[in-house]
C-alpha cells in the first residue's frame, strides 16, 4: 500500500501545481471579465477584442452591445468580444 501511494504522490502533486497556477488563474480571470461585460453601460468607452476603439452607445439584452466608433458610425458588438473598459461613465444619480 505505500508503494501505491508513493507512485500516485508525484502525479497528484503535479494536478495540484497545474490546478494551482493554470486552472485556478484562468477561472478568476473568466470570471472578472465575465463582470466587466454585465457592467456595460451607455458612454463606456471600450476596446472591442478586433482592436477597435468606441463609446457604448446601447446596451442590449440579448447579448449585443452597439458601439459608436465615430460620429454617426454605429456598429453592433456581441459583449464577450470587449476585451477591456478604457473609462467607465458614473451611474445618472436618482
Amino acid at each position: 500500500m505505500d508503494g501505491a501511494l508513493a507512485s500516485f504522490l508525484p502525479l497528484i502533486l503535479i494536478f495540484a501545481i497545474m490546478y494551482f497556477l493554470l486552472i485556478r488563474p484562468q477561472q478568476k480571470k473568466l470570471k472578472d471579465h465575465q463582470a466587466m461585460v454585465e457592467a456595460l453601460r451607455r458612454g463606456d468607452q471600450v476596446v472591442t477584442q478586433g482592436g477597435l476603439i468606441g463609446k457604448v452607445a446601447k446596451v442590449k439584452d440579448d447579448g449585443e452591445i452597439e458601439v459608436e466608433i465615430a460620429e454617426g458610425v454605429k456598429v453592433r458588438v456581441v459583449k464577450a468580444t470587449i476585451s477591456q473598459v478604457l473609462s467607465k461613465t458614473e451611474p445618472a444619480k436618482s
